[in-house]
C-alpha cells in the first residue's frame, strides 16, 4: 500500500465554506498586498515617505491585537474574532476609497493589520478543532496551499489593474478586496464555533502561558522559522536584481517558483513525510532554508549571468522546501501543545512571534543586504542553525513535537 493511500484525507466537503473562506480572504490579499504602495501613490498627494510612515506606524500599534484578543477566543470561541477580523478589515479596505491624509491610511492600515493580526492568531484554534488528530498536518498544509495559490492569482489580477493604470483601475482592487472580507464573513457563518468545554481549566490565564517554558522554547523557535519566510518578499528579489544585476523577471520567477511548489507541492509532501518524527522535519527544513542562503551567496561568485540566474533558482528551490517541510508542522505543533481552555492565548502568543518578525525583518534584512552578500546570507544560515537546535530542543523536551505526522497526538504536554 502506498503512503498516500493510507493518509486521510482532510474532509474538504465537511468544511467546505471554512476552506472557500481562506481561499477568498488570501485572493483579495494577493491583489493588494503588490500595489498597496502604487496605490497610495496614485489617488492621494502623499510621498512614498509619507505613505511608508503611515503603513509602518499602523503596523507597530497592531502588534498588540492579536495577543489581546486571545482571551476573547478562549472565552467566547474562535468563530465571533474570526467574524469580527473579517469585518474590520473589510472596513478598512472601504476607507482607502476616501483616504487623503496620512492620519486617515494609518488608521485604515491599522484597521487592515490588526484584524489580519487577529485573524491569524485564532486561525489556528479552528483548525485545530476541524481537523481530526493525525489530519492536522494535511490540513495546515493544504489551506496552506491554496492561500499560496490565492495570493498567486490575486497577484495576476493586480498585475493587470497596474497595466490599466487608471485611478479606476485602482480603485477596482480595494473593492474586491473589501467585498473578499464581506464574503469571507458570511463563509465564516457556516463554521462551528470552537469553544472550550464545560468545566475545562483556564486558570492562570497569561500568566500561565507566559510561565510555560516549554511552549517559549516553541514560540522562540516560531521566530526564527518566520524570520526565514520574510526573506522571500524582502531580501531574496532585491538581492537578485539590484545586487546581482540578473534580469528583473528573476524576480518573478523567483516568486512563480515558491508559489508553483507550495500550492501544489505542499499537500504531496505532507504524505510522503506521514510517519516522520516532526522535529526532525522541521531540522530538515531549516537544513534546507540554510542550503537556499548558500546557493544565494554563491551566486555572487559567479560571473556568467545565465548561470547566476540557474544558482539563484536552485537557491529559491531549497529554500522553499525549507517552507514546505516546516509551515505545517509548525502550526501543527503550536496547536497540539497548547491546553483546549487556553489554546487561544497560547496561539495568540505563537502568532505575536510572526508578527514581530514582520516587523522587524523589513529593516534587519536590509540593512544586512545593504553591508553585503556575505554579511546577509551568513547571518541567515546562522538563523537557521539557531532555528534547527531549538527544532531539537523542542523535539526532547515538548510531546507534540516528538510525535509522528500523521500520527495521533501525544498526551497533552499539560494534561
Amino acid at each position: 500500500m502506498s503512503i498516500s493511500d493510507c493518509t486521510v484525507r482532510p474532509p474538504i466537503a465537511r468544511h467546505g465554506r471554512f476552506v472557500a473562506a481562506i481561499v477568498i480572504d488570501s485572493l483579495g490579499t494577493g491583489v493588494f498586498v503588490p500595489v498597496s504602495m502604487l496605490y497610495f501613490l496614485a489617488t492621494t498627494s502623499l510621498t512614498l515617505v509619507q505613505i511608508g510612515a503611515a503603513l509602518t506606524t499602523a503596523g507597530l500599534l497592531a502588534l498588540p491585537a492579536g495577543p489581546l484578543v486571545g482571551g476573547l477566543v478562549d472565552r467566547y470561541g474562535a468563530k465571533p474574532v474570526l467574524q469580527a477580523a473579517n469585518l474590520a478589515q473589510a472596513l478598512g479596505f472601504a476607507g482607502y476609497l476616501v483616504v487623503g491624509q496620512t492620519w486617515q491610511i494609518a488608521i485604515c492600515a491599522w484597521l487592515n493589520s490588526a484584524g489580519r493580526a487577529v485573524f491569524f492568531s485564532c486561525y489556528g484554534v479552528t483548525v485545530t478543532a476541524l481537523a481530526a488528530p493525525g489530519q492536522r498536518e494535511r490540513w495546515f498544509g493544504l489551506l496552506g496551499s491554496v492561500r499560496n495559490l490565492g495570493y498567486a492569482l490575486g497577484g495576476l489580477l493586480s498585475a493587470v489593474a497596474v497595466t490599466v493604470g487608471t485611478h479606476g483601475a485602482y480603485a477596482a482592487i480595494v473593492v474586491v478586496n473589501a467585498l473578499s472580507y464581506v464574503a469571507a464573513f458570511v463563509l465564516m457563518r457556516a463554521v462551528p464555533n470552537v469553544r472550550p468545554e464545560a468545566g475545562q481549566d483556564a486558570a492562570g490565564g497569561w500568566g500561565r502561558v507566559l510561565r510555560d517554558r516549554r511552549y517559549l522554547s516553541l514560540v522562540a523557535h516560531q521566530l526564527c522559522f518566520a524570520v526565514s519566510l520574510f526573506a522571500l518578499n524582502i531580501a531574496i528579489p532585491v538581492y537578485a536584481v539590484d545586487v546581482l544585476g540578473l534580469p528583473g523577471w528573476t524576480a518573478g520567477a523567483v516568486f512563480t517558483l515558491n508559489t508553483l511548489m507550495v500550492g501544489f507541492g505542499q499537500g504531496i509532501v505532507v504524505g510522503w513525510l506521514s510517519g516522520r518524527i516532526r522535529s526532525r522535519v522541521l531540522v530538515a527544513g531549516h537544513a534546507c532554508f540554510a542550503a537556499g542562503y548558500l546557493l544565494f551567496l554563491a551566486a555572487d561568485r559567479v560571473a556568467a549571468p545565465a548561470l547566476a540566474v540557474g544558482v539563484v533558482l536552485l537557491g529559491a528551490g531549497s529554500y522553499t522546501f525549507g517552507e514546505i517541510l516546516g509551515g505545517p508542522i509548525t502550526s501543527t505543533v503550536a496547536a497540539e501543545s497548547a491546553p483546549d481552555a487556553l489554546r487561544g492565548r497560547y496561539l495568540a502568543l505563537n502568532q505575536l512571534a510572526v508578527t514581530v518578525a514582520g516587523a522587524v525583518a523589513p529593516a534587519a534584512l536590509s540593512g544586512l543586504l545593504f553591508n553585503g552578500a556575505a554579511s546577509i546570507w551568513l547571518t541567515l544560515v546562522g538563523v537557521s542553525v539557531l532555528g534547527a537546535t531549538l527544532a531539537t530542543t523542542i523535539g526532547k523536551v515538548v510531546p507534540a513535537a516528538q510525535s509522528r505526522i500523521g500520527g495521533v497526538q501525544p498526551a497533552d504536554l499539560h494534561a
